[in-house]
């Protein structure tokens, strides 16, 4: 039987959430809380430079699993906050998951950087996957800090150890979650347009 490792955890995770997104009941939202705490891991590995990631989406993810408790998917929570006029206000649970979706996409984003090429530098990736993901939406100073952080990023070698991972074994997991996390967050984004809410914040 192989070895469970951080990354195989949440292939299999993420795997199991995207079946759900094919039913008419919704996205269960424990489920998907279940499935998020276990990226946490990862902005954890990256070091200093992902703190400010890791702060926010594991206090996020905390949020929705709070909500979890007053309601049953993805769904309910976007719909609660459109009746509410709360979609955008701090600490919502339909903002909480805005955030919690872009932290599952800068997973996805680095990964992708990261099977690129095998000569490309963990820096590199991790500051191509802010630019497309996270950037848009951070203040001067928050991108400021992330650039400044880059710097303490471990090495792709180390961060392989890091996770009990050989580059073989990693791109492996990376692609069956990059596979697995596409629909997954093109649902969350549905949830947003079909409601007539922007992206754009």
């Amino acid at each position: 039987m192989a070895t469970k490792t951080p990354l195989s955890t949440i292939a299999q995770a993420f795997e199991e959430l995207s079946q759900y997104g094919t039913k008419d009941e919704g996205l269960p939202l424990d489920k998907f809380c279940d499935a998020c705490s276990l990226v946490s891991v990862l902005f954890n590995s990256l070091g200093l430079a992902f703190k400010f990631a890791e702060m926010e989406y594991v206090a996020k993810v905390g949020n929705l699993v709070e909500a979890s408790k007053r309601f049953a998917t993805l769904e309910n929570i976007v719909d609660a906050d459109v009746g509410n006029g709360t979609v955008k206000k701090q600490r919502s649970p339909s903002r909480d998951l805005r955030r919690v979706r872009q932290g599952l996409d800068l997973v996805r984003a680095l990964f992708e950087q990261f099977l690129s090429s095998k000569d490309y530098s963990l820096r590199n990736a991790a500051s191509t996957a802010y630019a497309q993901v996270c950037a848009p939406y951070h203040t001067w100073a928050v991108r400021t800090a992330v650039s400044a952080g880059m710097h303490t990023l471990p090495s792709r070698e180390q961060l392989l150890l890091k996770l009990n991972e050989t580059d073989h074994s990693a791109k492996k997991k990376m692609r069956r979650y990059i596979k697995a996390s596409r629909p997954l967050i093109d649902y969350i984004d549905k949830l947003y347009i079909s409601r007539k809410i922007s992206l754009d914040w």
